[in-house]
């Protein structure tokens, strides 16, 4: 019982679509076999595929191994948060957001253990770090993803259109850091402590990165995620074992959930409508990500706007302001377990949430 439990609080979206999905048929009658054309295939597969490469990274020790040999350097407060949120936003632009968490947050924690840290601001700005550097890459987040693929435009066309948005976004966050970080020197002993790579996993995963990005941007995301899944199933099973694939099916559910409710009058209407409003979708995006997140704000408005641009503008600042706008936030909240992380997380992502949004209204308007 305590396994069930734990389980649906660990996958409390899942379980909300999975009980949503009965409602939305009874309300929208479809049938079962057009559930399928829903979901966007390509979107899925370039997801399942990034997921594998990035925790082939992950478990090789290289990006560990590269974070404490940057750390070990560090002799500030001020300089280990700056050096932090560098490195947690260069790496969720290339493992995704949710990937760099997993790496960084667990880094903190283990320099915590050998020097007096603020963990809970360090988290709290990583959290804030990866959301902006996500922003940049067509593979940082899963909204840039999807987003991306619907554009229909190259990789380095899609970056383009993100820089100026993740840039501002990046420098928000690090004028943010000498208020929250003095000058006090840090002894950080354990932080040059080498760790094991394994080297095959290591190379295989450096290799076929940007060999999967290059069939994704070429349309070739089902197959390139099949020889992935494939060469990892036969050479490194431990990976595929540790990748989060309900995080598939949640897609799968959104995609489904989200068209079926676009499809009720009321609420198409509404969605129209918004498209008029001033800032459009950028601004809509932005306050929908508030209230469901921005993955499924974007995967929701997509249908309702030809301007991809402002919309992936606003739903990645929707990632800041309160913690459900992004998963991101959820996931390094709930591994940093720090007393009052919660609020002091909404005492920086909020001004960060009005900064941003201002700052990138001003930019669509160059």
């Amino acid at each position: 019982m305590r396994r069930i439990r734990a389980w649906l609080v660990a996958e409390w979206l899942l379980v909300i679509l999975i009980g949503l999905l009965p409602v939305l048929l009874w309300a929208v009658p479809t049938p079962l076999g057009n559930l399928v054309d829903l979901v966007d295939w390509k979107t899925v597969a370039a997801l399942a595929g990034l997921m594998v490469l990035s925790r082939g990274l992950e478990l090789s020790g290289l990006i560990d191994r590269l974070g404490r040999m940057v750390l070990a350097r560090l002799r500030s407060e001020r300089g280990l948060a700056v050096a932090l949120v560098v490195f947690a936003a260069l790496l969720s632009a290339v493992v995704t957001n949710d990937v760099a968490l997993f790496v960084t947050v667990p880094l903190t924690l283990g320099l915590a253990r050998v020097a007096a840290l603020p963990v809970a601001r360090l988290v709290i700005f990583q959290a804030l770090a990866v959301n902006a550097g996500s922003a940049i890459s067509p593979v940082g987040n899963p909204q840039n993803l999807f987003l991306w693929q619907r554009s229909g435009l190259g990789f380095v066309e899609f970056t383009l259109a993100m820089l100026p948005i993740a840039g501002a976004m990046l420098v928000l966050v690090l004028a943010l850091v000498p208020l929250g970080f003095g000058q006090a020197r840090l002894a950080m002993p354990d932080a040059t402590r080498q760790l094991a790579v394994r080297q095959p996993l290591m190379l295989v995963s450096l290799v076929a990165y940007p060999v999967f990005l290059i069939a994704v941007n070429a349309g070739f995301a089902l197959i390139g995620a099949g020889l992935v899944i494939g060469a990892f199933a036969l050479a490194f099973r431990h990976v595929l074992r540790g990748v989060d694939w309900p995080l598939l099916l949640v897609f799968i559910l959104m995609f489904i959930n989200l068209g079926l409710l676009g499809q009720l009058p009321a609420v198409a209407a509404l969605a129209i409508s918004a498209m008029d409003w001033p800032g459009g979708a950028y601004a809509f995006g932005a306050v929908l990500s508030q209230g469901m997140s921005n993955v499924p704000a974007a995967i929701f408005l997509a249908p309702f706007t030809e301007d991809w641009r402002a919309l992936a503008w606003g739903v990645n600042v929707g990632g800041f302001g309160l913690a459900i706008g992004s998963l991101a936030n959820l996931i390094a909240l709930r591994l940093g377990r720090q007393p009052g992380i919660w609020r002091q997380f909404h005492l920086w992502s909020l001004p960060m949430f009005g900064a941003s949004l201002a700052v990138g209204a001003v930019l669509l308007t160059l």
